[in-house]
């Protein structure tokens, strides 16, 4: 059977772009379906956060890179301030998904962000991003201008504030097992393996006859 992770994220968290290595290497070879789902640490009209500010600095030299250069992953603090909103991004995701191509762009999207330090608010870096993974420049575009997925991209983060109960990123939801921050592929792998066993049916013992009758 096929266990649904779904894992929310936001574009400006630098732990879920050093999250996706164990899990990808938890799920190799597993019968996994993996869905990214949308959530905004700081949505408009919120302040962003700027990368000069002492916060993000301290964050980041006693924590992000050092975990980042554990596991091998290049990461920087991009230089982008303040940080831009994700909203748009999002709203491109919805495109994306629809297009078969959602964990593609996201993968793109935060690899843009924390390895490229390209502004991931700004329109016309989103459709070039787009157009990298094959996805229609002026199809793209027109949705982004048009808003055209704003209901669906607030549909989504309504469900991961009030539905899933969503209050920090990454946190990964992992067939009934709510789990958040990085952890390691042997984690990973044990809560996966865990739900697929959790799946498999119970059955009873139907009507037998034994050696002293039925």
């Amino acid at each position: 059977m096929t266990v649904k992770i779904k894992i929310y994220s936001d574009y400006v968290c630098p732990f879920c772009l050093l999250a996706k290595k164990p899990l990808e290497e938890a799920i190799e070879g597993k019968n996994v379906e993996v869905e990214w789902m949308p959530f905004e640490l700081r949505p408009y009209p919120n302040e962003t956060l700027k990368p000069e500010g002492h916060y993000l600095q301290s964050t980041w030299k006693q924590s992000v890179y050092p975990m980042a250069e554990q596991m091998g992953i290049d990461i920087v603090l991009p230089r982008v301030s303040p940080q831009p909103y994700t909203h748009l991004a999002f709203e491109g995701y919805q495109y994306a998904k629809e297009k078969g191509k959602g964990n593609e762009y996201n993968d793109r999207m935060l690899r843009a962000f924390f390895q490229e330090e390209q502004d991931i608010g700004n329109v016309e870096v989103l459709t070039n991003l787009a157009d990298e993974i094959g996805l229609d420049e002026k199809e793209y575009r027109e949705a982004l201008e048009t808003r055209k997925y704003k209901e669906a991209h607030q549909k989504a983060l309504k469900h991961a504030y009030e539905e899933a109960n969503i209050t920090s990123v990454p946190t990964f939801v992992i067939g009934k097992t709510k789990v958040a921050g990085i952890h390691s592929k042997e984690t990973l792998e044990q809560i996966i393996d865990d739900e697929m066993n959790r799946q498999k049916p119970e059955i009873s013992d139907g009507m037998v006859c034994g050696i002293e009758g039925c």
